[in-house]
């Protein structure tokens, strides 16, 4: 029989092809971004409730915690909105090629936060990376506005993995995902309601949409959140960023397989695309590589 370790690295590339499809199932949802990521947060949190009841997890937080979780929300509904209106206003392909700069956000803005060096070859990797992007721009003109909305996920999607890294270590993935789909569904909602966004056409969805939105909710979003987690506690850390670093390469084939001819592109998207991809991979080996022998010499 597979070792315990070797089926949750299975699990783990299950995890990863899971969040390739998000952004096919963005794109097949006829929802707008706003009330796609409301849906999409507020069945999450149904879901989550259902399983801390299930798992009996603790619930209840200071509030001083509860802030936190808020603003954790906060930053994930922002990052989602920008995700899904990139995957609106260009393609999968484009979305996901350009999400891919979220380590080098990381890079500079750790550094920041978390009051550490700047690391020479992770600016290195950067200016790569920009290249990459110089060359989906040049791709064509009508993708500008979904590469910009890329990019501000990309930030936005870094700024939460910092700020929530911190949470993770202190609690149950299941409650953090639980308050974070809340508070973001709670924002959307009263943005919708300042708006005048709140009318009956939000509620009128086709059943092949609300088929999309549970998948997108159960399996893409509470499922993919809490396992995410739970995989870590087998592998390492190595093995989880490089294997993350496949979910623009699942999400793209998926895409040229389910929506076909509107996500081919042209050569230059692929390079621009594989020297982003090689830069993430780059990064991460050498990375991991320095903590390890970081580890070495102090234990030796």
């Amino acid at each position: 029989m597979p070792s315990v370790k070797k089926l949750q690295y299975l699990h783990l590339h299950l995890i990863v092809f899971i969040w390739g499809f998000t952004a096919v199932l963005g794109a097949l949802i006829t929802l707008d971004a706003i009330p796609l990521v409301a849906y999409r947060m507020s069945l999450a949190a149904v879901f989550l409730l259902l399983f801390a009841f299930i798992t009996k997890k603790r619930l209840r937080f200071p509030r001083k915690i509860q802030i936190k979780f808020a603003i954790a929300g906060g930053l994930i509904a922002l990052h989602w909105l920008a995700f899904f209106g990139a995957v609106k206003a260009s393609n999968v392909s484009v979305t996901l090629a350009v999400m891919s700069t979220g380590a080098f956000f990381a890079a500079f803005l750790e550094p920041l936060f978390l009051k550490r060096k700047l690391i020479i070859y992770e600016v290195f990797f950067g200016l790569l990376a920009m290249c990459g992007l110089a060359l989906i721009f040049n791709v064509d003109s009508s993708y500008t506005t979904g590469i910009l909305l890329a990019l501000a996920s990309s930030f936005l999607g870094a700024c939460f993995t910092i700020y929530n890294a911190q949470l993770v270590k202190e609690y149950q993935a299941g409650a953090i995902g639980l308050y974070e789909m809340t508070y973001g569904a709670v924002f959307i909602l009263i943005y919708l309601g300042i708006s005048g966004g709140i009318t009956a056409d939000l509620f009128v969805i086709s059943l092949r949409d609300w088929g999309y939105l549970l998948l997108l909710a159960s399996v893409c979003t509470a499922y993919a959140f809490v396992a995410s987690v739970h995989v870590m506690r087998w592998l390492s850390a190595y093995t989880v960023m490089l294997t993350v670093n496949l979910e623009p390469v699942y999400g793209i084939l998926l895409g040229l397989w389910i929506l076909g001819d509107a996500e081919y592109m042209q050569t230059e998207f692929y390079l621009g695309a594989g020297l982003i991809l090689l830069t993430v991979i780059g990064n991460g080996i050498l990375k991991l590589s320095r903590a390890r022998k970081t580890k070495n010499e102090t234990t030796g």
